[in-house]
């Protein structure tokens, strides 16, 4: 066997083992999903818990992220269209006063929970270097998505419908 042939052969190996690597990982939990407590923008509080049988995905963004902003349409049309099968549940980490993150929901007709971050929160899930951030968490609150940056509605609805016949 020549040198070209050796290293084509050791190249093969090493990407189909990565895959595979890569495959088993996205089927796998990434741990439970912390839970927490926070007030929505409305006053109610949103406990992670409470969610607990239904998949939840959890959205880490700022009113000034531009790919923040694309992602929301998205969400809230999963959330209106899919509310037996999903939750969502948008944290904002952006430093925000509660108005601008308001007219922010205002001015999309969001119609799922919006709250403020602690610190806490992102914490736990983090740390958060960059957003959006979504963490995709099953009905046993096991965490298993987690994406950085945003993703479109057909890969979080694929999400949701790969979690809901896992269980």
């Amino acid at each position: 066997m020549n040198k070209v042939s050796v290293i084509a052969a050791i190249c093969f190996f090493l990407i189909s083992g990565l895959g595979t690597q890569a495959v088993n990982a996205q089927n796998e939990s990434l741990g439970k999903a912390t839970d927490f407590e926070l007030k929505d923008i409305n006053g109610s509080m949103v406990k992670l818990s409470s969610y607990q049988g239904k998949v939840i995905i959890l959205n880490f963004f700022a009113t000034w992220c531009p790919p923040c902003r694309m992602e929301m349409p998205d969400f809230n049309r999963i959330a209106q269209e899919r509310p037996n099968d999903v939750a969502i549940i948008a944290v904002n980490v952006g430093d925000e006063n509660e108005s601008a993150i308001r007219n922010f929901v205002d001015q999309n007709k969001l119609t799922f929970p919006v709250a403020k971050d602690d610190g806490k929160v992102s914490s736990a899930y983090g740390p958060i270097r960059a957003i959006p951030v979504t963490v995709v968490i099953d009905k046993d609150l096991n965490i298993v998505r987690q994406y950085v940056g945003a993703r479109t509605k057909a890969i979080f609805e694929n999400d949701i419908d790969t979690l809901n016949k896992s269980k």
